[in-house]
Formats: C-alpha cells, structure tokens, sequence
C-alpha cells in the first residue's frame, strides 16, 4: 500500500513536490461542472434500464460478429473453443492472481505448469514463466534479463524496425532512466543485413519479430550466430499460432523468447486483458521475472506441484529482485493453456495451415487487382503489405460505411516512407466468402477512384 498523508503538512509538502500550490490547482484540468460535489450525473437508473442503455451503446462498437474483419497488427481475431471460456468459470480458477498459498491449490499450480510446458514446446526453449501483462511487457522484460546476466556492462539494445512499433515504445518507456542505448529502428528503414551489421561488443541484446509486423518471415540464423560470437544475447518476438507451423526460435539459436499470447483463446476485447509469454534457456532461469511453477513429488511420493521461483520484489528483498511486475496474467495463462490442450498438438498445426493457405489466397486475388500491388519479397504467415491506389484511410472508410468491412492497418501511422500500404491480416475465421467480398470492394473502391 502506498503513503498515506495524516496532517495538511504532508499535503502540503507532497502538492509542492509535484509543483502545484493547492488541491484545486490539481483538479484544474478537469472541467468544473465534473468536479464534487458538482457532479452533472443522470438521473438513476433500474436494473433492467441501465442493462438497456448498455446493450444499447454497445451497437456503437464495431465487432467481429457483425462485421468481416482483415485488421491484424497484434491483436487477432482466432477461434475460441467453447471449452476456454466455460472452465473460466470454474470458482477456484476465476482469478487473475497466483495463490499466496499455492500449494493447496494443486489445479491452479498444474494448469501453470501445462502452460508453461506447452509455451517451452512452442518456442524450443527450456523454460517458460507463468506470464507476463502484455507481449510489449514481456519484451521489455527481456531487456531487463539482458541486462542482468552482463553484469550491467553493456548498453546497447539493438531492435529491429519490424517489431511491433508499440512494443518498441514501451521499452522505451519501461527503460527510460537507465543508461541504455537504442539502436536500429528509428528510420524504420533498417534491413536484417543492417541489423547483423550493428552488432559489436557493447551488444546485450538483439531483439527482432517472427514473423515481424509485416507478416513477413525471416532468416534469422545468421543474425544468430553474429550475436554470439559478440557474446550478446538473441531475442525472437514471436507469434504462437504461427510456431505451430514454423520452425521454433530455440532450434535457430534464440535465447530469449517472447510475444503475445491472445491469439491463444484470448478474445481482443478492444485491447485487453492480454497475455505476454516468456521462456529462455535453463543457465538463465534464475534471471526470468515474474513466478515459475515447478513439480516435485510429496512426502506419500505423489506428483504435486510447486511454486518453484518468485524472483519478485514482493517475495524477497527488493535489490534482489528481478523485476517489479506484482502480478501475473494468470487467468489468461489458464485460457491459453485450456486452448492449446482442446486443439492439440494436430489442432493448433491446423489453425497455422488454415491461416497460411486463406492469407496466400486471399494475396493472390488481391495481386490481380489493377491498382493494387502485394508485397513478396519474403515469405509470409497471415499478415501481408498491400500498396493501395489511394490513401489507406480513404479505403478503410469506404470498406467499413459500404461493405461493412473492417479493413487493414495503415502502415503509414508508424512508418511514413510506406504510404498508402496497408496490413491485411486474414485467419481461420475468414471464411472464402469474406475473403471475396473483400477483394471485391477493393477492385470497385478503385475503379471508382
């Protein structure tokens, strides 16, 4: 719990501290007619009223139930069994928290340690933690491990243009203090030759996406062997539906993994909450944030399961600690873990192929357009760069007010020297049908130009 003021002397000195002379210069910001007592609040309002109005403002949104969606750029629309959400409710698994007492709760701590097995499968590492807030998180998180295992004695942090522009920002936020220095993707320009180039002997990591946020895949393996023969250290942002079919970052030469795990049976929800993934190599677990669930045998020689690490700054002393993250995404970790074990092994390798072959059709209908330009200069999963014969938010607001369509992403927010490309993403859930109309609003979209 935070510092509580007792007298109007501690009021005061925290108010100066933050350079205000008064509690009302603090509120200034907020519009009078929204301040207590002055609230401009409704009149109150029955049960079945305000479940009314609530269904009724919620038709402003726009979903996936009733509009064909090709947007992508980290948050994905996959199918959900109706298993995930049905054992959510369970009472003992309805929390977002690690127990305090873990041991007693044997469901929770198993359904932990699947998850973790089956991210460790994934991604060919060795070792995964129970979860992280985010995908974004869990990359500045593997700045902070980098960090650690050199000791402190390098500061170069090398990120690849192509990771998720967002992810980028937040580990520059998360990091913002420290004596780190950022390379590589500011021009948003940079190749994978310019990246490898980068590398040198003041490297602690090197951080790139698979596939990076242009859906494209790369070849990582000489990137790999650069950085350790600079001794730095390699981290994959990665896509878990797409390492059903891909080769595992562990099996080309990646020390750190992460990424985000929504597309794990995790609705997107408008953004969140989500689930950010973590596994590295065993020599480096004890440098892994957040909780990791281990199994053991009791005193009767049954299998039973532990909390096996906390390296938090709640659980031992804080200049031990390896991170300040308090919590994990522990209810997310238990849907993605319910997801993976209903779709199986054969499953989940299903939904890559579907998503594979529906992007690659619908690319090639897209190609054909007169106007309309796809990028394949490298392979790609499910995200593809389309160049467009005009603006891409002119195209979007046609495609969403005439088609009902929401379409890609607008490339040009985050990187300016792509104008008028878009990201199209195109999963299991897009039926032929969608895929049709699509690529029919967009060739009249053009000749209506």
């Amino acid at each position: 719990m935070g510092y509580i003021p007792h007298t109007e002397d501690d009021v005061k000195a925290m108010l100066a501290a933050i350079g205000v002379d008064s509690l009302d210069a603090l509120f200034e910001d907020v519009p009078s007619q929204h301040r207590f007592p002055t609230l401009n609040l409704p009149e109150p309002l029955s049960e079945l009223e305000i479940a009314t109005t609530m269904e009724t403002l919620s038709w402003f949104n726009l979903t996936t139930s009733h509009y064909a969606t090709f947007l992508g750029a980290g948050a994905y629309n996959h199918y959900s069994p109706a298993i995930v959400n049905q054992l959510l409710l369970r009472g003992e698994f309805y929390s977002a928290y690690t127990p305090y007492q873990p041991e007693v709760s044997q469901g929770t701590l198993q359904a932990t340690f699947e998850f973790q097995s089956m991210i460790a499968h994934l991604t060919g590492m060795e070792a995964a933690n129970a979860s992280h807030y985010d995908g974004a998180t869990a990359l500045a998180e593997a700045v902070t491990m980098a960090n650690a295992i050199h000791n402190g004695k390098r500061q170069k942090v090398i990120l690849s243009p192509t990771i998720h522009p967002q992810y980028r920002e937040v580990v520059r936020t998360y990091h913002q203090n420290k004596p780190f220095k950022f390379s590589g993707d500011r021009s948003g320009t940079a190749t994978l030759l310019d990246i490898t180039d980068m590398v040198d002997e003041n490297t602690m990591l090197v951080a790139v996406q698979y596939p990076n946020f242009l859906g494209q895949i790369e070849d990582f393996n000489e990137l790999a062997r650069v950085t350790k023969t600079h001794g730095a250290l390699l981290c994959v942002v990665a896509d878990p539906v797409a390492l059903s079919i891909l080769k595992p970052p562990g099996e080309f030469g990646a020390d750190i993994v992460v990424g985000e795990g929504q597309g794990l049976g995790i609705p997107m929800s408008f953004g969140g909450p989500y689930l950010g993934f973590f596994a590295t190599n065993s020599k480096y677990v004890r440098r892994i944030a957040g909780r990791i669930v281990g199994e053991t045998r009791d005193l009767e020689g049954q299998r039973a399961f532990v909390m096996t690490l906390r390296p938090r700054e709640q659980d031992i002393r804080r200049e031990k600690a390896t991170s300040n993250i308090c919590t994990n995404q522990g209810l997310m970790a238990l849907a993605a873990c319910i997801h993976m074990a209903a779709l199986g092994k054969h499953g989940m390798k299903r939904v890559g192929e579907l998503c594979w072959h529906k992007a690659h059709y619908a690319a090639d209908q897209i190609d054909a357009l007169e106007g309309y330009s796809v990028d394949r200069s490298l392979p790609f999963f499910k995200e593809f760069v389309v160049t467009c014969p005009r603006p891409v938010n002119e195209i979007n607001q046609s495609l969403l007010d005439d088609y009902g369509i929401i379409g890609g992403y607008d490339l040009s927010l985050d990187y300016p020297h792509r104008g008028n490309q878009m990201l199209l993403c195109v999963t299991e859930t897009n039926p032929r049908a969608e895929i049709d109309m699509l690529v029919k609003a967009l060739r009249e979209i053009a000749e209506a130009s």
